[in-house]
């Protein structure tokens, strides 16, 4: 079995992407023939910059090598911090492969360049919503946002059928929320980019003045679970992880998916891109072939309770509702990079 390895930290970081990282970042709870065929022959080494952690990636890297051949060399770190590094590096960067927590970082670097157009024969595995607008990086997992609320303290039929409701004064106090964390600030940006930033601002200030505020998703999970608070924003998978520990039956808490395009359905993603700088382009494709493998896709479904977005893989979590029934906002995944906006946004509102 081959090593993975740590690459020096690198220094600096690039101007685009420096306010990201302060951002508060996402926790995150046998081989395929197919893959086989597509990275038959793949031989020679591979550097890859990974923003999801070590924890839930080195298992996969090392079912990659195995698959592909490949000895592959990891660096691990936050998102937002490796893609500055990379917009820094530019053409001495090191990394072939970027694998990213969340859509905005990768269209930061599309936007400037660094990533290579992918082949359409692995653009076609996924739906064009879940993967670049300039065919340079795809997703390769799902998370779609939903409001989780207290069914001992809430009626069904009470629920809010859009993220402006939940601003009316009788859910005051009772709304629960995490400015400082990653997928809250895609999910403003979304807003930013649907609604206009007028709009965004003011739901923003209502929301500052009557909800309350947690550090985390899973924290607003327990809160809403144990009746500290009604309703909360989170990303799917939390509730389902707690389903699989606790059993549905045991808990309080149930989750809304809002319905019409609303952008509080909004589906983001983990995604990976080829660095347009490195030099193992061929290796590099053949890892991101195995990430989109049945292996891998059920590898994420498994571990994070995340939608794998692959053509013909379906999700093996019992109750999760299939990705094509989420009645998401369309929206361009690459403008989700427009977070530095986002941050100074929730400035004005007092949230951060």
């Amino acid at each position: 079995m081959r090593r993975h390895r740590r690459t020096a930290a690198l220094a600096g970081a690039a101007v685009l992407l420096t306010t990201l990282v302060a951002c508060g970042a996402d926790e995150t709870p046998g081989s395929d023939t197919g893959a086989e065929e597509a990275t038959a022959g793949s031989t020679g080494e591979l550097t890859v910059y990974s923003g999801r952690n070590e924890e839930l990636i080195a298992p996969l890297i090392t079912r990659m090598e195995e698959a592909t051949g490949l000895d592959i060399t990891v660096r691990y770190g936050d998102t937002a911090e490796l893609a500055a590094a990379l917009l820094e590096e530019g053409d001495r960067t090191g990394a072939d492969l970027f694998i990213a927590q969340d859509a905005g970082a990768l269209g930061a670097l599309s936007r400037e360049g660094l990533l290579r157009e992918l082949p359409a024969t692995t653009l076609e595995e996924v739906d064009p919503a879940f993967r670049g607008s300039a065919d340079d990086w795809i997703g390769v997992s799902g998370r779609a946002r939903v409001v989780v609320w207290n069914s001992e303290n809430v009626e069904e039929s009470e629920l809010p059928t859009s993220y402006t409701e939940l601003n009316d004064p009788r859910w005051e106090g009772r709304v629960g929320y995490a400015p400082t964390n990653a997928s809250f600030q895609s999910f403003v940006t979304a807003l930013r980019v649907l609604e206009g930033e007028d709009a965004a601002l003011e739901w923003l200030t209502d929301l500052r003045e009557h909800g309350e505020v947690y550090e985390r998703n899973g924290a607003i999970l327990d809160a809403v679970n144990a009746g500290e608070v009604d309703l909360g924003l989170i990303n799917h998978y939390y509730w389902f992880a707690k389903a699989a520990e606790e059993g549905e039956e045991n808990l309080d808490a149930r989750l809304h998916f809002l319905p019409g395009g609303d952008p509080g359905s909004l589906i983001n993603v983990a995604g990976v891109g080829v660095t347009a700088r490195g030099d193992q382009e061929e290796a590099a494709l053949a890892a991101v072939d195995f990430l989109l493998s049945e292996e891998a896709q059920l590898y994420f479904a498994e571990e994070t309770k995340e939608y794998p977005l692959a053509a013909g893989v379906t999700s093996p979590v019992e109750g999760l509702p299939p990705l094509e029934s989420i009645e998401a906002p369309e929206i361009d995944l690459t403008d989700l990079d427009s977070l530095e906006r986002t941050l100074e946004l929730l400035r004005e509102a007092g949230m951060v």
